[in-house]
């Protein structure tokens, strides 16, 4: 029997290099202690920031321990990383994260006492001091958010309660996935196996229907059980949305939850109706989904089985960074050089040991190369991955390389854009270039479980969402009965009329954690279909798409989203890049059809 290997049977060429953040431990241990220092020196500020000199001095101190703090903790989590089970970096992790605590405590003045400023006088200051316009974009910001910032009595108040107020998404944590057990059903050889959250996708997937359908029962009717419990958690969270977003005196939660990222509401109600005008590609979809699994009917437990058997060619590592460097040629030499610099400089993490942490990541620190972590198995999905997580590394290469400490972290809006674009052009070289009709069969249907996961499944959710606070904020009751229609008549709407909508599928939204997190699910549409629409350009317009794209990467956060994703020449106030990512949808639907 095959037994994982412990870390240190790993060859050094498969490991990232934390070295690069800090050669020993020694020089770790000083930078906490120097971030330890600063913190006494940045308290002294509280109440005293009353100069455009007193503010650049706490501004550039607060960057200082940011960028040191950030060194610390990101060094001691990714060593514990590397095997969960060392005890030494399990102490170190937590020291670590004990001290980005009390950066945060300690700091916490900061944002307050600069609103507290008026904002004439902030912009003299700003004037007065040429070092400041770093920070203009910060304070416009910051100034942005005014009208919604309540007294420091009143926002002690809000802070205090937000124990209270997030504990209905823990009681929802508790119940989804420590409390609840779902029975056991038959799998492919017989045997009684218990489902759980960790397996229900693979018996989904799986080419036993009867499999398949005692998976789906046995998952919704268990949420059925327990529907009037998850009605009042959605309701109480649904509240707590509604409650912070009248105290800050918005006109809706969904306008709250945007304003973050200075997006208009249109947005939002734009990709919805986008995606409403595109249905009939997801009725296509499903239709010959029906026709490819030769089903007299097609059910909700029949969307997730592959339409081609699962493709098993194996790929070793430096084969799929080969295939990654060939796929992503088309962003140019300086690209491909940085990618060919992260493969050769050990900034991956490359094969599972015991006690690694599981997935894939890209993560990093201010001041020091991208790291990601891989557990690669040689499967085609395990090179997207790599093309995927080169996509956040060079994405936070390019920021860090080009932008302040302040600017240099993007936002979660436009995360997934690089990672996405990434897996778009590789998906484009590997059907230009494959010579296996099964392979280019299994990289369609690959590509079309992307579009209906990440487009129009994630856009029902927000639909979902959205009509479940409204109908709260006209004061209407949120009952198990509503939230479960609507459900219902959503996958009715968006799957169509050739596939039969079980009434287990009612209660799926009860096992949607994202709706704990309000309105969040719309960007990873918003992502994947701003990511479609680049790579397309780069494909199509060649250097002056690449330009635009780098101008993108290179920005971070020091304009608003929708303006950054403009530089790219995509413009998300306007349906087009939505439509040109289903466009794409169609050309590949077409291309699928003349195959078969």
């Amino acid at each position: 029997m095959a037994t994982l290997k412990t870390r240190s049977e790993i060859e050094d060429k498969y490991k990232w290099r934390l070295e690069d953040i800090y050669e020993d431990e020694k020089l770790w241990e000083e930078d906490y202690n120097k971030v330890k220092e600063l913190l006494k020196e940045i308290v002294k500020f509280k109440g005293k920031i009353n100069t455009s000199k007193d503010l650049l001095s706490v501004l550039k101190l607060h960057d200082e321990i940011g960028i040191m703090a950030g060194k610390v903790f990101v060094y001691a989590r990714m060593r514990r990383d590397e095997d969960n089970t060392n005890t030494k970096y399990q102490a170190l992790a937590d020291k670590a994260m004990r001290l980005n605590i009390e950066v945060m405590s300690t700091t916490s003045f900061i944002v307050p006492e600069i609103l507290s400023i008026d904002t004439q006088k902030l912009m003299e200051m700003i004037n007065e001091c040429e070092e400041l316009k770093i920070y203009q974009h910060y304070f416009e910001d910051l100034i942005r958010f005014k009208p919604h910032v309540l007294s420091p009595e009143e926002e002690k108040i809000l802070a205090e309660a937000e124990t209270i107020a997030e504990s209905v998404s823990n009681i929802y944590t508790m119940l989804n996935n420590a409390d609840m057990k779902f029975p056991t059903i038959k799998d492919e050889n017989g045997e009684e196996v218990e489902l759980t959250h960790g397996n229900f996708i693979r018996f989904m997937q799986s080419k036993d229907r009867n499999v398949r359908m005692a998976a789906f029962n046995a998952m919704y009717d268990t949420y059925e059980k327990f529907i009037n419990t998850f009605s009042s958690t959605m309701a109480g969270n649904i509240k707590k949305d509604i409650f912070y977003a009248k105290t800050r005196k918005y006109n809706s939660s969904l306008e709250a939850s945007l304003f973050e990222d200075n997006i208009n509401v249109e947005v939002y109600d734009n990709l919805i109706e986008t995606v409403h005008n595109r249905l009939n590609l997801l009725h296509r979809y499903v239709s010959l989904k029906k026709k490819l699994l030769g089903l007299y009917e097609l059910h909700m437990y029949d969307l997730y089985v592959p339409l081609i058997q699962e493709y098993d060619k194996k790929f070793t590592y430096e084969e799929a960074l080969e295939l990654v460097l060939e796929g992503l040629k088309p962003i140019g030499d300086e690209y491909i050089s940085l990618l060919k610099k992260g493969f050769n400089s050990r900034w991956i993490d490359v094969y599972e040991n015991r006690g690694k942490t599981s997935g894939a990541y890209s993560w990093g620190t201010y001041g020091t190369h991208p790291y990601v972590l891989l557990n690669y198995q040689g499967k085609l999905n395990d090179v997207f991955t790599i093309a995927h997580e080169m996509g956040h590394s060079l994405h936070t290469y390019y920021s860090n390389s080009t932008q302040p400490y302040i600017y240099a972290g993007y936002k979660i809006f436009v995360a997934e854009v690089a990672s996405t674009c990434n897996e778009a052009l590789l998906m484009d070289y590997l059907l230009k270039n494959s010579k296996d009709e099964k392979e280019k069969l299994y990289l369609l249907n690959h590509f079309f479980e992307e579009f209906r996961g990440t487009i129009y499944r994630q856009v029902m959710f927000a639909e979902f969402e959205k009509y479940a606070h409204e109908i709260a904020e006209k004061g209407e009751s949120i009952t198990p009965e509503v939230l479960c229609k609507k459900y219902y008549d959503l996958n009715k709407l968006y799957y169509g009329d050739d596939i039969v909508v079980d009434e287990g599928i009612s209660y799926e939204w009860a096992r949607i954690p994202h709706f704990y997190r309000n309105f969040y699910v719309y960007k990873y549409a918003t992502g994947f279909s701003a990511a479609i629409a680049i790579s397309q350009m780069i494909l199509n317009e060649g250097e002056k798409a690449v330009q635009r794209y780098k101008e993108f990467l290179k920005s971070g956060s020091s304009d608003y989203p929708l303006n950054l994703l403009k530089k790219a020449g995509v413009d998300l106030t306007t349906p087009k890049p939505v439509n040109e990512a289903l466009d794409v949808f169609e050309r590949l639907l077409d291309e699928f059809g003349k195959m078969l």
